[in-house]
């Protein structure tokens, strides 16, 4: 029987983990994920520490096997919440492979839409991979409009 648990500043290198496997499983090549793998880490530590960053760890008998973050970005009233200049922002969903298919994803992204809920959030955004996409519209998301350009800044990328 699975349990949640929120995340602690403890989960610091578990989440670290979990992203890294997740870009990995998404077909990231190794020298971006190495890239991202310290900036990131010092990203989130300090909002670990004071809830910027939130979510949840699934675990199986006491061991960690997927977890979920979540954010509050500020973001302008929009048509899609006009009332509210926030969105929840849900990022490194993760489900170790061998405890797949069987509903801890689904699980943990019902935990994270009830937090943003009770934080007062009338909207969300994630970004989907390919193996998240289908689960995502099963449970009601449906894909938006965005697009991405890189851009560099002296000669450096941003």
């Amino acid at each position: 029987m699975h349990s949640f648990r929120p995340v602690a500043p403890t989960d610091l290198t578990l989440i670290c983990q979990h992203r890294e496997t997740m870009f990995r499983e998404a077909g990231w090549d190794e020298m971006a994920i190495g890239a991202m793998a310290v900036p990131f880490r010092e990203w989130l530590a300090p909002r670990l520490a004071d809830d910027r960053y939130f979510g949840f760890i699934v675990e199986d008998q006491g061991r960690a096997v997927g977890g979920i973050g979540l954010m509050i970005l500020t973001w302008p009233p929009h048509p899609s919440h006009p009332h509210d200049d926030r969105r929840g922002y849900i990022l490194n969903l993760y489900i170790d492979p061998a405890y797949r298919r069987r509903g801890l994803a689904r699980d943990l992204m019902q935990q994270a839409q009830s937090e943003l809920t009770r934080r007062g959030l009338a909207y969300a955004v994630l970004h989907a991979t390919s193996n998240g996409r289908k689960l995502y519209e099963k449970i009601g998301w449906a894909a938006t409009s965005e697009m991405a350009l890189p851009l560099v800044f002296d000669g450096m990328p941003a």
